[in-house]
């Protein structure tokens, strides 16, 4: 089963990573329709409005200051874990 991330706009360097580990990349706003296992932000100054219902079922994580490698290990590491 392929990891379903929401991401934010503006991080295609992260899209495109997480697309080569196989992740299946949606749109942030697709989220509140569809199961997700994780969320990235560009920023956790981010407006999470709205956001409940997806930030209650998946882990978020902020992509600033981070590498896309990075955000990759940390996704495995949570979600693993809750598997």
């Amino acid at each position: 089963m392929n990891t379903v991330i929401a991401l934010d706009q503006g991080l295609t360097p992260v899209k495109n990573y997480l697309s080569e580990q196989g992740c299946k990349i949606i749109n942030i706003d697709q989220a509140k329709h569809q199961r997700v296992d994780a969320v990235v932000l560009s920023g956790m100054e981010k407006d999470f409005l709205g956001m409940e219902d997806v930030i209650a079922d998946a882990p978020v994580f902020s992509a600033e200051g981070m590498t896309p490698e990075e955000i990759w290990r940390d996704i495995q590491q949570i979600t693993k874990a809750s598997r």
